[in-house]
């Protein structure tokens, strides 16, 4: 009797993976933060040792999980068309849920922004709200994202080309125009004379941009991993999905970004 271990796995193109504890691993860490950063919010005392304890630990797990999935495609040449026709297809319906996101979110200011209730004086942004002025850091911002997904583009162009040392350039500018909208974004919120809790234009204006900002940062990760795999020499003219992946979703936080200053800070500013 023949076993499963004894076929050829080269007589298909998909990669049947080992057995890994880091999905689940990562499921139960992440949970244990969602419940933690709920018990912070709630001033529980012990809640802030557990958020950072949880953190460290997520990002121990995605590490070591991703860590194997590079192994894989990169050096054990598991990756092949068919695999990365399965994890575009992935990535574009993550892109997607992550549209879904952002659009409930557009929902709810367009329905408090549109029709304002008396609540809130009838108009809007709500009277007596000192909102921020568009033309100041937010072009600031608009500009240096609208820049770093033209760089961003070049790098994905020289690793086609075959050209590593732009698509190291491209990268290293991307990340760092990345760095500095985080920090001006930063600064934004620490001159700011509303906060979340003022009327419902502040708590639409911090989810939007906030969860914007963390989508930045997640983005600004991924392009670093990039990088540092670019100067390892793990990117080739004709393999570098964990590259296109991290472009993607890139120029998915530059739309947003888009939408976000055309609506809330243009058009929903005073």
């Amino acid at each position: 009797m023949f076993s499963r271990y004894n076929f050829n796995t080269e007589q298909h193109p998909f990669h049947l993976v080992d057995q890994s504890p880091w999905p689940f691993l990562t499921g139960v860490v992440l949970l244990n933060f969602v419940l933690s950063l709920v018990g912070w919010f709630y001033m529980f005392s012990f809640s802030i040792f557990s958020v950072l304890i949880s953190l460290f630990s997520l990002i121990f797990c995605l590490y070591q999980w991703f860590g194997n999935i590079i192994i894989e495609g990169t050096i054990e040449g598991h990756h092949t068309k068919k695999v990365q026709k399965g994890i575009r297809i992935g990535m574009i319906l993550f892109i997607t849920s992550e549209i879904m996101f952002f659009f409930a979110f557009f929902w709810a200011f367009f329905h408090v922004s549109i029709s304002p209730s008396i609540s809130i004086g009838g108009i809007w942004p709500p009277f007596g709200l000192d909102v921020l002025n568009p033309w100041h850091i937010p072009l600031l911002n608009t500009l240096m994202l609208l820049s770093s997904g033209v760089s961003v583009t070049w790098a994905h162009r020289a690793i086609i080309a075959g050209n590593r040392n732009a698509l190291i350039q491209g990268l290293l500018i991307t990340i760092l125009l990345g760095l500095l909208f985080t920090e001006c974004q930063i600064f934004e919120y620490l001159t700011a004379s509303f906060a979340i809790n003022s009327s419902v234009y502040g708590t639409t204006f911090y989810l939007l941009t906030g969860f914007h900002g963390f989508h930045v940062i997640i983005g600004s990760i991924l392009l670093s991993v990039c990088l540092i795999r670019a100067i390892k020499y793990h990117f080739i003219r004709l393999h570098h999905l964990g590259l296109e992946a991290s472009i993607w979703y890139w120029h998915f936080v530059d739309i947003v970004w888009i939408f976000l200053y055309l609506m809330l800070y243009i058009w929903g500013g005073r």
